[in-house]
């Protein structure tokens, strides 16, 4: 008999945010229920022990991270089928925020396993919420910067690690310019918490004097509308009129929608577009 299977059901597997520096932000409900489960599968077993030592945890701890993230799964889901209700804990924030939590829950839900999120510390939302930047709309990229974001307008938010902070602010430079603004913010809830609002340019002149320490979330303006207006229209008067309604027709428009197309994005009248194209 499996030692779970007096329970007659299914386990639930509790997703459990952890602080993301002060302990005191952990929650009562999160506490409860790591001392209630069966088991802990936690991203370092090591790191979770002190987290358990502090609040008297007597629960057992599993390791579940990156590189065991897809065979772990399945035998954590098998010992929830068995009736086994666990608990996921990372080293710090909530888990499958940029964390292999993601991976057990997807496999859960395959499998018909109830699953449920206790919410808590996120660095990401937390960063985003002081940064003094817009926070209406914003999108998560973690730790991977790219240049695909650079027509991105939503407010942009980023982890990054002290050893690459000043090689991803240089290439993040080159991607949006010296002038963009984001927020730097270190050491979140922490004894040395920091944030300021700043330009790239500033922030990479910074660096070049102090050493980067602790762990950063950068918070990054998103692209103006009017600036991806104006390189728009920069790009249609570097065509001819003939030219800019070709293309459209290359994309699949007939020729009275291209000239329609054409001369709203010129800002012109059909009848001087029609009159162009004809010539």
């Amino acid at each position: 008999m499996n030692e779970y299977e007096n329970k007659g059901r299914q386990g639930i597997l509790y997703l459990c945010a952890t602080p993301i520096g002060n302990l005191e932000d952990i929650t009562f409900r999160v506490l409860r229920t790591l001392k209630e489960v069966d088991l802990i599968a936690a991203e370092d077993t090591r790191n979770s022990m002190k987290l358990c030592n502090h609040f008297d945890i007597k629960t057992p701890l599993t390791s579940y991270h990156e590189f065991n993230k897809y065979d772990k799964a399945k035998v954590l889901v098998d010992k929830l089928r068995a009736g086994a209700d666990i608990a996921v804990i990372t080293d710090a924030g909530t888990p499958g925020i940029s964390d292999p939590g993601e991976e057990l829950v997807k496999q859960c839900h395959e499998a018909g396993i109830t699953v449920t999120s206790l919410p808590g510390p996120a660095a990401c939302v937390t960063a985003l919420t002081m940064s003094g930047l817009p926070t209406r709309r914003f999108c998560f990229e973690a730790f991977l910067p790219s240049d695909k974001l650079e027509n991105e307008t939503r407010t942009m938010i980023i982890y990054e690690a002290p050893h690459r902070l000043k090689k991803t602010l240089a290439e993040l430079t080159e991607v949006f310019g010296a002038d963009r603004r984001l927020s730097v913010c270190k050491e979140l809830t922490k004894r040395h918490e920091n944030v300021f609002l700043t330009t790239f340019g500033e922030v990479v002149e910074f660096y070049e004097n102090n050493e980067p320490r602790g762990e950063y979330v950068l918070v990054i303006e998103g692209k103006s509308r009017d600036d991806i207006k104006k390189e728009q229209q920069a790009q249609w008067e570097s065509m001819s009129i003939v030219e800019h309604v070709d293309k459209y027709i290359a994309d699949g428009m007939d020729k009275k929608e291209a000239m329609k197309a054409a001369a709203k994005d010129r800002g012109i009248s059909k009848r001087e577009v029609y009159n162009e194209y004809v010539k």
